[in-house]
């Protein structure tokens, strides 16, 4: 066997623009495909890491999180500082609580900013001046009635919540566009709101929304596309992208 030694020349990584981390549960397997729907390419560093999470959804489980948070954020790449890490689980920010997930975010690696689906959910609904949502939800009602309170300290009202009614995390990745396109149109026409929000980010919206917005006249929101957006945002990236609904043309 003949083994050449070569020298070579250090250039610039792939995050020439920005540096983003995102931090998915390990059973999510929709967020990932849908940031690199949302998040312009070049010279933009995407780097994940794994949560572990129970496969039942629950308060109790979703608090759980909360105790290998630093150590999973620790687990992206070390040698770099991010303008943004995103933690991908809405009903578990509002359990475990957003300025709670930053500093352990914090404590794990070097980024400007940190935000996740609910902080994102806020500020989105500031940008398009939102008081009242319809909710959609995947989860049971339990799950999701922590995060409605979160959402109503905020001044955002949710007076139409409907759910799919899964307690099991690996289902709520197959609930299909169809399904999702009939419950939030039932819900919204049920009552009187600014908008849709449809919660979770392993459930499939990204294809729903303009369509969703055609037929209801109205902003729709997911937990996808709020925490892009506010990656961006936080970041200086342009978020321009007027097929993906209201928020991403603002």
């Amino acid at each position: 066997m003949i083994m050449s030694t070569f020298d070579y020349t250090a250039g610039p990584t792939v995050a020439t623009r920005a540096r983003l981390g995102v931090i998915i549960l390990q059973s999510d397997e929709t967020l990932e495909h849908d940031l690199r729907r949302m998040i312009p390419e070049d010279g933009v560093g995407v780097y994940a890491s794994r949560i572990p999470n129970a496969p039942e959804v629950s308060s109790e489980t979703l608090a759980e999180m909360a105790g290998v948070l630093t150590h999973t954020a620790g687990l992206l790449p070390t040698r770099t500082d991010y303008d943004v890490v995103g933690y991908g689980c809405t009903s578990g920010t509002a359990v475990i609580g957003a300025d709670r997930i930053a500093g352990m975010i914090h404590d794990g690696c070097n980024t400007g900013h940190v935000t996740e689906p609910l902080t994102a959910l806020i500020a989105a609904c500031k940008a398009l001046n939102l008081k009242k949502i319809a909710f959609l939800s995947p989860y049971v009602e339990e799950v999701s009635n922590r995060l409605r309170q979160r959402l109503d300290d905020a001044g955002i009202a949710t007076p139409l919540f409907g759910s799919f009614n899964e307690a099991i995390e690996s289902q709520v990745a197959r609930i299909d566009g169809d399904s999702v396109m009939a419950a939030a149109t039932t819900l919204y026409e049920s009552g009187d709101c600014d908008g849709i929000f449809m919660s979770c980010t392993n459930l499939q919206t990204l294809n729903v929304i303009a369509e969703l917005e055609d037929r209801c006249g109205c902003p729709v929101l997911s937990s996808n596309l709020v925490l892009a957006w506010h990656m961006m945002t936080l970041s200086g990236l342009s978020s321009h992208n007027p097929q993906l609904g209201s928020l991403l043309r603002h």
